[in-house]
């Protein structure tokens, strides 16, 4: 058999070889680098019980160096992009902009309370209990703090219009309930 029959012949053992170990497209690469090795540097070699060896040798080299290429360059750890989140673009313009109106409401409300509103409405932002509270107030009965509270919190509510929600949603829901259509 002439040598480039063999060397045909070789092609497809290599190519089956290499797919067994990775992909079909790193085969290929992997056959036409150790043909051309074959071709480069041992043209002298024809014989069939020489070259099935050496081709097999110069193949497990070259899938060796690609395994070591691999690792290097970090492949074998690498995340596919498609099982990565996509980046949270922030809220939407009109949502912060309806956030910070109604921040600026509720400040301004909480601006027009009295003395003792703030103080306890202050109380309670930083977490501290009615107990806590009616400690810090000084009072006998925490039945005063409870009502303090409801009163302060009427106040609030009857200064930003009488609504906690904003007049955007508020809007919104208004549409759906009697059936009319946002444009």
């Amino acid at each position: 058999m002439a040598r480039d029959q063999i060397i045909g012949q070789l092609r497809e053992r290599i190519v089956a070889f290499a797919t067994s170990r990775g992909s079909r497209d790193v085969a290929e690469d992997l056959a036409q680098e150790v043909l051309m090795v074959l071709h480069e540097k041992y043209p002298q070699v024809t014989e069939l019980t020489e070259l099935v060896p050496l081709t097999f040798q110069i193949l497990r080299y070259k899938m060796l160096d690609l395994h070591r290429k691999n690792l290097r360059r970090g492949e074998y750890h690498q995340e596919s992009i498609d099982d990565r989140p996509l980046a949270d673009p922030g809220d939407d313009p009109a949502v912060q902009a309806e956030q910070k109106e109604r921040v600026g409401q509720l400040i301004d409300g909480l601006q027009q309370l009295g003395e003792r509103c703030r103080e306890l409405f202050r109380l309670k932002l930083q977490g501290h209990t009615f107990p806590e509270i009616q400690h810090k107030f000084g009072e006998r009965s925490i039945n005063t703090i409870y009502t303090w509270d409801s009163r302060c919190r009427k106040q609030l509510l009857a200064l930003l219009g009488g609504r906690w929600e904003t007049t955007i949603h508020q809007a919104g829901e208004g549409k759906r309930k009697t059936g009319q259509k946002d444009l």
